[in-house]
């Protein structure tokens, strides 16, 4: 587990895209080489990626490995799922595809009925595999070992036999104007996909979201029914989800239950 003081430069970086280490050092009054080591342990996880005096927040053509990525924001990422699994009633048929904030809603979704899930990631299925009053449907297709996602054309063919209910979806990175952004296009393909077979689309993604880039484009905004997100990183992006006819959702301004 990170220490409270990795959580709070990792937070710090995501504030600013980058930190140093004579900033961090002077911030938590400990020795520059204590921050070096800090640093090292970040950017081991791949959490950071270290730059000269200091680091900045991974991001551009490779994501964060997949444990570092359910570190991250994971408090958020369990509201954003408790708020998604909301908008979903029992006896529904429900796409989930890979990513940890969709895991997160996925493991609200437990204690619905008579749902049946078709999913390309395997976390999503070994978590709901217990649950009888669930029907969970694993796509074929190409093992990604490092996330336990399934990609490739045969779980592009796979997931055009459905048509359901609702597509619970994540991104990589959202742009400024609405654009949805991923790593890996044979992924993408397989969410297109999705999209494209849900009557309603949700696109769950922590604020982080907004902060980071991606090289291959999934879609637009546009396209999604509803966003659920802990914060709207602008007035501007609220004005592109309301002018795409997008519900946005910030679970930072729901009630707490």
């Amino acid at each position: 587990m990170l220490i409270e003081r990795h959580n709070a430069i990792l937070e710090l970086a995501r504030q600013m895209g980058r930190v140093s280490v004579d900033d961090l050092a002077k911030r938590f009054e400990v020795s520059p080489q204590t921050i070096r080591k800090d640093l090292n342990e970040l950017c081991e996880r791949r959490l950071l990626a270290r730059t000269h005096g200091g680091a900045l927040l991974s991001s551009g053509i490779e994501n964060v490995g997949y444990e570092a990525r359910r570190i991250i924001s994971s408090k958020e990422k369990a509201d954003i799922g408790s708020s998604v699994a909301a908008l979903i009633p029992d006896n529904a048929s429900i796409f989930i595809n890979i990513g940890t904030t969709t895991e997160a809603v996925a493991q609200a979704l437990l204690q619905h009925h008579g749902l049946m899930v078709i999913t390309n990631n395997l976390n999503v299925a070994s978590l709901m595999r217990g649950y009888s009053q669930i029907e969970v449907v694993v796509a074929g297709g190409v093992l990604r070992h490092a996330d336990g996602g399934i990609v490739g054309e045969a779980a592009v063919d796979f997931m055009r036999q459905f048509k359901v209910d609702f597509a619970v979806i994540g991104a990589s990175a959202i742009d400024p104007d609405g654009s949805l952004l991923d790593y890996d296009y044979r992924e993408v393909k397989v969410t297109k996909t999705i999209m494209e077979n849900a009557r309603h689309v949700i696109l769950a993604a922590d604020s982080t979201k907004f902060e980071r880039t991606a090289p291959v484009r999934v879609g637009h905004l546009s396209q999604v029914t509803t966003l659920v997100t802990d914060r709207c990183p602008s007035p501007e992006f609220a004005t592109i989800a309301r002018d795409s006819d997008t519900q946005l959702i910030e679970t930072e301004n729901l009630p707490a239950i």
